[in-house]
């Protein structure tokens, strides 16, 4: 009863926010699916999170529902008909975004915004139609007040996409979460440009690679959440994850952590994954009843889970004994070398695991690099990043994340900073980011450096926001509480600024 007193004493919680606390606490109190002993002595040390899924799942953690269905033929139990004008689609998605739910109870998936809009976009008046449109994102932002909701957009060059663009600058809205799906054979460079300059300015869009993604899911594939490829119609049943520096601490060599702790952690957390896929698909409602399945707008054959990992930096540092940061992992050959065996090894134990209910995948879990939690601190750096303070020039960044993204079809990126000028000069970072996508790099996200709406560890915050948490009143972003301690413990926000005269197109 004192941590239910404690969320509606709260006078930084929004009402929505209690409701969200108290409906979480309540999911981890009941002790219905049970775990090895192993498993809790795992997690009770830190190797192992399960990142507040609750211990008793009622849905997927991250759905994505197939949109172009629901303009198709409509929705029966919502009573919502096909739409036939640009109003009529951005009231069905509005009212369909409210019952579609995630780990967040926010949609974290609203479709590929420009492709599905387009063509009622081209049948009306050019400011009319970004009228409607200003108010669809305004009625997101205030609705769906949740940094983890995104939307998608790419790869080719539309009036819509431009449209959003557009108000993404004017209007300064940390939600939705935005990506450009990019190809160079679609994808035009003055498009491209068009988002850089958005991305500067706003924090949004990020960059993915969108040959790789396809290559991995096929053409009908989502970017959720912070930046999680998932299949549209499918998506996520769970993201637990493994601390791999904790992981580390009782290994008495690299190799005895490559051959005994690494694949115990390992199993337990697979064992985990199955227990919580099976109670998901067998005991709980959502597959036998939600409307979101009945009428086929996902499909339980297209979710898999995802297996996470965080903090390979501080994992191989501490195995090879190198105390100072910015000697090691990322800077380091024989630090970044041990962390692509460490990935090698992960990938190929959970590729020979068999996973129930993942039919569209083999039966196989993929792998997440997971973006930290606020209450990670110094120690475990998201994903497979060069921890924040000690990352070297961009390009010299990009290098190294471009031998770990490949690992990650569920999901990784990394974040740069960019000094004003930047703002000038957009055209120096678009050949950049082309590169590094050219060369193996999965997802690319910036900012500049005096924006208010930033990118934290993979969603976005307003600074200005968090400004009001700490003078004890209330943000309407569900994440602004998330922003603030993932810059209080783990100076997420302090990440190296990207000067002009260190970086060159390659």
């Amino acid at each position: 009863m004192s941590e239910a007193l404690k969320i509606i004493q709260d006078p930084t919680l929004t009402y929505r926010q209690e409701l969200i606390g108290l409906a979480h606490l309540g999911e981890s109190t009941d002790d219905s699916l049970r775990y090895s002993d192993e498993y809790y002595a795992a997690k009770a040390k830190g190797a192992l999170c399960d990142l507040n899924e609750g211990v008793m799942p009622f849905r997927p953690r991250y759905i994505c529902p197939d949109y172009e269905l629901l303009f198709e033929k409509g929705c029966k139990f919502l009573e919502l008909e096909p739409p036939t004008d640009l109003l009529e689609a951005v009231n069905v998605l509005e009212i369909f975004y409210c019952h579609v739910p995630s780990i967040t109870t926010y949609p974290v998936y609203l479709g590929d915004l420009d492709k599905l809009l387009e063509p009622f976009v081209l049948k009306e008046d050019r400011a009319y139609a970004k009228k409607v449109l200003r108010l669809f994102l305004r009625n997101i932002d205030r609705v769906q007040t949740d940094s983890f909701v995104h939307a998608d957009i790419g790869p080719e060059d539309t009036v819509t996409g431009r449209l959003l663009l557009e108000l993404t600058e004017e209007m300064q809205l940390a939600i939705p979460n935005l990506t450009l799906r990019y190809d160079p054979e679609k994808t035009s460079d003055d498009f491209a440009l068009a988002c850089v300059k958005c991305m500067l300015k706003t924090a949004k869009p990020s960059f993915a690679n969108h040959r790789m993604f396809v290559k991995e899911w096929g053409e009908r594939y989502a970017i959720a959440s912070c930046y999680n490829g998932l299949s549209i119609a499918g998506g996520g049943f769970t993201l637990p994850r493994m601390r791999l520096y904790e992981c580390s601490l009782d290994a008495k060599s690299p190799e005895d952590f490559l051959e005994r702790e690494l694949n115990k952690y390992i199993d337990l957390q697979l064992e985990y994954m199955d227990k919580r896929v099976k109670f998901i698909v067998e005991e709980s409602s959502f597959f036998k009843t939600n409307f979101l399945v009945t009428e086929g707008f996902v499909k339980q054959e297209n979710f898999t889970g995802m297996f996470g990992v965080v903090g390979l930096a501080e994992c191989c540092n501490h195995l090879l004994g190198i105390e100072d940061k910015k000697k090691g992992f990322g800077m380091n050959a024989e630090a970044t070398e041990l962390g692509i065996r460490i990935m090698d090894a992960i990938e190929k134990r959970v590729s020979e695991h068999e996973a129930p209910y993942c039919d569209a995948y083999g039966h196989r879990y993929r792998l997440h690099a997971q973006v930290g939690i606020d209450s990670d601190g110094m120690d475990d750096s998201p994903g497979t990043r060069i921890p924040i303070g000690v990352e070297p020039t961009m390009l010299e960044q990009l290098e190294v994340n471009e031998k770990f993204h490949p690992y990650f079809p569920t999901g990784t990126g990394d974040i740069f900073k960019f000094e004003e000028t930047y703002l000038r000069t957009p055209d120096a970072i678009l050949p950049i980011i082309k590169g590094s996508l050219e060369r193996g790099l999965r997802y690319f996200s910036g900012y500049l450096e005096n924006n208010d709406v930033v990118r934290v560890t993979g969603y976005l915050v307003k600074k200005s926001e968090i400004e009001k948490l700490r003078a004890k009143k209330q943000s309407l972003n569900n994440v602004t509480v998330f922003g603030m301690g993932a810059q209080d413990g783990g100076h997420a926000l302090d990440r190296r600024v990207q000067h002009h005269e260190e970086d060159s197109a390659r």
